[in-house]
């Protein structure tokens, strides 16, 4: 099965990229498939509906009632009513279909993004584009080897942070030395559930995918799987990827050479693997001159800071902020969408903007150009923030600093370290060595 649907690619890519190179006028109908559509994926087909000369073709879900009622709700918005698929290897088959957007748990985006440029199809992945630092190069393989459009869910590159990061190039406030990254939510305990059978409806097999069999539990199921290793990379990984992106692109760097990561699971004691406190630092060399990251995940009964937060109201501060020799600039998340900068030893306020932008319709508009250059967010940016979250990761789970080769893209004399780049996959459901 796995050879099937991995070499389906080379069958069905030619006439994909037919369809998908034809999108050169604003009149022709781009047809999306919405992949994994309960939370956020809700948002995806949302924001396709509210699209002109964009048709919903196709929805696929592992738990059938999400399914039927993302179905119903195109149908309400006065659409036809799209295709159902439990198996996205199947929605592939169908090659009318010119993009998927992708909204499942983490350890299933890069498998199924290779599985659709194999197929001749332009994707939209959620964050974190990867489990793991392996996924992160095979994703951007795969990308390009088939020539796809792939754009990454950081939704802060098409806000108004895009203006937010030219003040930063421009030298608004000097050189910038340092980011820090702020992802405090108020997030309450998960509780402990027990093993039960799975739900009717549930595919549960397809929902696994590459990650181990373990029974069905409802903290192993939808959203709280965030918070499993199996799943998930913790909030780092979940909220925290927008603004590890955002201050590594701030920073204007790429990947670091050093890591380091203390914190743990306080607090609550309930089924949660991953931490919900985290402190991770970051040294990058940009060409010989270093520059530093902080990124701090909190989870309970914090504060605002640098002016960060839900329009003044608690619970949530999540946002970037960047130091320069002459002020500093804040950028807060609140649905990714506003800055304000502080210039000068008065900090007096200097210039600001709001504006959230549209991730999904700059990931549309390039599917029509077809040109690379027009994504806001492509995979190549993407992967790289990601792998910042690993690596993290990775040095909190072993308790030390880690010293990161880009060249060799390995971590320099540490080989439990780097064994853990890659996770051992659940057959036939795996992201392949040679995409």
């Amino acid at each position: 099965m796995d050879r099937r649907y991995f070499l389906m690619g080379s069958l069905a890519s030619a006439g994909a990229a037919m369809r998908s190179s034809a999108q050169a006028s604003p009149n022709d109908t781009v047809r999306v498939a919405c992949v994994g559509v309960r939370s956020q994926g809700a948002t995806h087909v949302r924001k396709y509906l509210a699209m002109a000369n964009v048709e919903i073709a196709a929805i696929c879900d592992v738990d059938e009632s999400v399914l039927k009622a993302r179905l119903d709700e195109v149908e309400k918005a006065g659409k036809k009513r799209p295709a159902a698929y439990t198996d996205v290897r199947k929605l592939l088959e169908d090659k009318t279909i010119d993009a998927i957007s992708i909204a499942t748990p983490n350890h299933n985006h890069t498998m199924q993004t290779v599985w659709a440029c194999q197929a001749g199809k332009d994707v939209y992945v959620e964050k974190p584009c990867s489990h793991d630092m392996f996924e992160a190069k095979q994703i951007v393989a795969a990308a390009q080897k088939y020539n796809r459009l792939v754009q990454h869910g950081t939704n802060s590159r098409s806000s108004i942070a895009r203006e937010a990061i030219q003040h930063l190039r421009d030298g608004l406030i000097g050189e910038v030395y340092m980011a820090r990254g702020l992802c405090f939510k108020w997030r309450d305990t998960i509780g402990r559930k027990p093993e039960e059978a799975v739900p009717a409806g549930v595919h549960y097999d397809l929902w696994l995918g590459p990650a181990p069999e373990h029974a069905f539990t409802q903290n192993r199921f939808h959203y709280n799987w965030h918070w499993f290793w199996d799943y998930g990379n913790g909030d780092l990984g979940n909220q925290g990827i927008h603004q590890v992106d955002l201050s590594r692109w701030g920073l204007g760097v790429k990947y670091p050479t050093k890591v380091s990561a203390i914190g743990g699971h306080f607090m609550f004691d309930d089924d949660q693997e991953t931490p919900n406190t985290l402190t991770a630092t970051y040294e990058f060399d940009d060409h010989g001159k270093k520059k530093m990251m902080v990124f701090e995940v909190r989870h309970w009964i914090t504060n605002h800071e640098s002016g960060i937060g839900d329009n003044g109201r608690a619970p949530n501060t999540v946002g970037a902020v960047f130091y320069g020799s002459k002020g500093n600039l804040a950028v807060w998340d609140e649905d990714h969408g506003r800055y304000q900068t502080y210039l000068g030893r008065e900090q007096a306020p200097g210039p600001s903007g709001q504006d959230i932008g549209n991730n999904w319709a700059n990931f549309i508009a390039a599917v029509r150009t077809r040109k690379h250059e027009d994504l806001n967010a492509p995979i190549e940016e993407g992967a790289i923030s990601t792998t910042l979250v690993h690596l993290a990761n990775i040095s909190y789970r072993l308790g030390r600093t880690l010293h990161f080769d880009a060249a060799s893209y390995s971590v320099t004399g540490d080989a439990e370290a780097n064994r853990m780049f890659r996770r051992v996959y659940r057959k036939p459901f795996v992201v392949p060595e040679k995409v």
